[in-house]
């Protein structure tokens, strides 16, 4: 893409880069062994994108700062635009009776299965559980991705295939919120890495919506993100983890008052309206001063 933007650049077109992802850390948090080459390359690359760019659209405060620090962007080029939730004409009373009857703790994680996501923790926590004595709990999958095949030969490992659900992708937004609705705990078994501590999660809001308590480890922008909608593990560390999701597990109102809270950020901060303004400043910011050019240079035209 970098080429084709700089022959638009060079054509006199304006250019937005919507960065969503920090791709460097991202490959980096795919793979055990990055490639040094095709680490600096994706550095390379973005560091053209944030020169090609008329103005840089991110998801959240440490994007920024990377834009304002790896890519020496003035603060005035950079927009944080979060993405936001929307769950619509669905009542939090709707729920999947099948899943419901499962077990009186329906813990649930939703979102791509991707070898960053690392759905091995979630296994492993769900098998430390187990070790505790505790089997009064049921998961629930709904995603697919990459790492899901292994991840299912991981849960026949550990013995949990009568605790695991993997529904697969589903594309019916009812019957996927309704998934959620029916959860008494979702989770976030994204570990530390630099790629995870400074990245929005989609499905940390998702959970908020849907007004569940999470169980996460205590990463950089998953904190921002949810605050006191979340048990945070030590990073990294799954009997940690586990024991968060005992905690919610032993004492069902503080899950329901953290889900409260999440609802209420998402409602007031969080929810896709909220970040509108942001979205449409940014255009207005690069298009306006050019628009009062062209005009200008009617206008000397005419005077002339």
């Amino acid at each position: 893409m970098v080429p084709v933007l700089s022959i638009y650049k060079l054509m006199g077109k304006l250019i937005i880069y919507d960065q969503h992802d920090l791709c460097p850390e991202l490959y980096a948090a795919k793979f055990a062994r990055p490639n040094r080459f095709v680490s600096a390359v994706l550095h390379r690359l973005e560091r053209y994108s944030y020169a090609l760019a008329d103005q840089v659209i991110v998801t959240n405060e440490s994007y920024k700062e990377v834009s304002l620090q790896r890519g020496r962007l003035a603060e005035s080029k950079v927009t944080v635009v979060r993405n936001g939730p929307a769950f619509r004409n669905l009542s939090m009373e709707d729920v999947e009776s099948e899943l419901r009857s499962k077990s009186p703790n329906i813990i649930a994680f939703a979102g791509v299965t991707g070898y960053q996501d690392h759905l091995d923790h979630l296994c492993q926590a769900l098998h430390e559980l187990r070790r505790l004595g505790r089997e009064d709990f049921y998961c629930i999958v709904v995603g697919d991705g990459d790492a899901l095949h292994e991840i299912k030969t991981l849960t026949r490992e550990l013995g949990l295939e009568s605790k695991i659900w993997f529904t697969g992708w589903v594309s019916d937004p009812e019957l996927y919120a309704r998934y959620l609705f029916t959860a008494d705990i979702c989770v976030v078994p994204d570990p530390y890495n630099d790629y995870n501590d400074r990245s929005t999660f989609v499905k940390v809001m998702e959970y908020m919506a849907a007004g569940k308590p999470i169980v996460a480890y205590d990463l950089r922008e998953t904190r921002r993100t949810a605050d006191g909608a979340a048990q945070y593990a030590r990073p990294n560390d799954i009997r940690d983890f586990a024991a968060k999701i005992v905690t919610l597990m032993d004492n069902p109102a503080l899950g329901r008052s953290m889900g409260e809270i999440g609802l209420r950020r998402v409602q007031q901060e969080l929810a896709w309206r909220h970040s509108v303004p942001n979205l449409l400043h940014a255009y207005e910011t690069i298009i306006e001063p050019r628009s009062r050019r062209l005009v200008s240079t009617f206008d000397a035209t005419d005077g002339g």
